[in-house]
């Protein structure tokens, strides 16, 4: 190959590369770095699954307070439908194509995590668990 062509080419696809990386948004970035998170902590894990995150979503949990065993219990059984806090507060639905600003804010997102993985669970999510958590709810 002529060596003009090949610099071309790999100008070409890097630009794509960048271009691409550049068009990427924050929920796509959060869950790269939960991909590399959990990658690190398990190195069997191959990827996040909107299933496992739904189970997750609908799960009883022992170890967190007693009125909140489930996310579901406030957030509804449908993440595409307003919840409701123990205390009567309205809580705008979960799902992206519902609420597509949500995952979008970095800081708010490890918030929410942080509180409500230890309502529920009685401890911090993992990163595998925050990854499937946001697979779930942008495949609503």
């Amino acid at each position: 190959m002529h060596p003009n062509l090949t610099i071309t080419l790999l100008t070409a696809v890097l630009s794509l590369s960048l271009a691409s990386s550049a068009m990427a948004g924050p929920r796509d970035d959060l869950l790269a770095q939960y991909a590399s998170a959990a990658k690190a902590a398990d190195p069997a894990v191959t990827g996040f699954s909107a299933a496992r995150g739904k189970a997750l979503f609908l799960q009883a949990f022992t170890g967190g307070k007693p009125d909140t065993p489930t996310c579901a219990s406030c957030h509804g059984h449908d993440p595409r439908a307003p919840g409701r806090t123990p205390t009567g507060k309205t809580i705008e639905p979960m799902a992206v194509s519902v609420s597509p600003a949500r995952y979008t804010d970095p800081v708010k997102v490890e918030k929410w995590f942080k509180r409500n993985c230890t309502e529920v669970m009685g401890r911090e999510c993992s990163a595998r668990e925050k990854g499937d958590w946001l697979s779930f709810m942008a495949s609503q």
